[in-house]
């Protein structure tokens, strides 16, 4: 059985869902603004508006869902224990 270090436990329920509705949140505010622009924009802008007013709520979903990895390197337990040895006695 694999031991777990503390550097690679993943984040607790509520930080995790706590970022993904930040993300989210984030991403579903700037659909509002596309939608806003869309009663003051013309032409090419207007269509951009649009496909990000359509496209967001799909691509927020996919992102708020990714899984948050630990930010810590994760540490190795060595095996076994490494002989010592004494570098003065080499040099002589």
């Amino acid at each position: 059985m694999k031991q777990q270090s503390i550097t690679s436990i993943p984040a607790s329920p509520e930080v995790e869902r706590r970022n993904r509705m930040i993300k989210y949140s984030i991403a579903m505010g700037i659909r509002i603004v596309c939608i806003v622009l869309m009663l003051f924009v013309q032409g090419w802008w207007l269509l951009l508006c649009a496909i990000g007013a359509i496209t967001l709520p799909y691509f927020a979903v996919v992102v708020a869902n990714v899984k948050i990895a630990p930010r810590g390197a994760e540490v190795l337990r060595p095996g076994t224990v490494a002989p010592y040895r004494n570098t003065d006695d080499e040099a002589k």
